[in-house]
C-alpha cells in the first residue's frame, strides 16, 4: 500500500506545476541514501535537507529507491576508493587524526572504507545525477505526458464516475 501511495506521488509530482529541477533535486539528494550506507550522520543532514528546502520528497524517495541495487553493486568500487583515502594515502594520516578528534564528525562514521568511498563517489555523481533528472523529468512533461493525455485509456478513465468522485476527495 505504501509503494503504491509513493508511486501515485511520484506522479503527481512528475505532473505537478513543481519545476523539473526541484524533481532532480530530489532525486540527486534521495541518491546518496541509496549510494551510501544509510545509517550514517551524513545521511540524516541529508534527510534534514530534504524537509527543509524545496524539493520534491517523493523524488527523494524515487532516488533512494533506485539507487540503493547501484550501492549495493558499488560496493567493492567504493571500499576499494575508500581505502585509497584511508590507508593508502599517509599524507592524509593527519587529516584523519584531526577530523577523529573533532566532536561530531567521529559519528559520520567515515573511518569505514564503504562509508568514506559511497559519500565520495556520490559527490562525485552528484551533479550528473541532478542534471539528468533534470533533463529526464523536462523531455517526460514535454514528449510522453502529452501522449499519454491523449491516449484513449487516459480519457476513458478521465470521463468515468470513479475518477470524478476521485477528484471530490483529492484536489489537484
Amino acid at each position: 500500500m505504501l509503494l503504491l501511495r509513493l508511486l501515485q506521488r511520484l506522479i503527481t509530482t512528475l505532473n505537478s506545476e513543481g519545476t523539473p529541477a526541484q524533481v532532480a533535486s530530489g532525486i540527486a539528494l534521495g541518491s546518496v541514501l541509496g549510494l551510501t550506507p544509510l545509517l550514517n550522520l551524513h545521511n540524516l543532514i541529508v534527510v534534514g535537507i530534504i524537509f527543509l528546502f524545496n524539493v520534491s520528497f517523493p523524488a527523494a524517495m524515487l532516488g533512494w529507491i533506485l539507487f540503493t541495487p547501484l550501492g549495493f553493486l558499488l560496493d567493492p568500487v567504493f571500499h576499494a576508493i575508500g581505502d585509497g583515502l584511508l590507508g593508502g594515502t599517509g599524507a592524509l594520516v593527519p587529516v584523519w587524526t584531526a577530523l577523529y578528534n573533532l566532536p561530531v564528525i567521529p559519528f559520520s562514521n567515515y573511518n569505514n572504507t564503504v562509508v568514506l568511498g559511497s559519500l565520495v563517489g556520490w559527490m562525485a555523481l552528484v551533479l550528473p545525477i541532478y542534471f539528468l533528472a533534470k533533463r529526464g523529468v523536462a523531455a517526460y512533461r514535454a514528449k510522453v505526458l502529452p501522449r499519454i493525455q491523449q491516449s484513449r485509456f487516459f480519457k476513458v478513465m478521465k470521463a468515468s464516475k470513479l475518477y470524478n468522485v476521485y477528484r471530490l476527495f483529492h484536489a489537484e
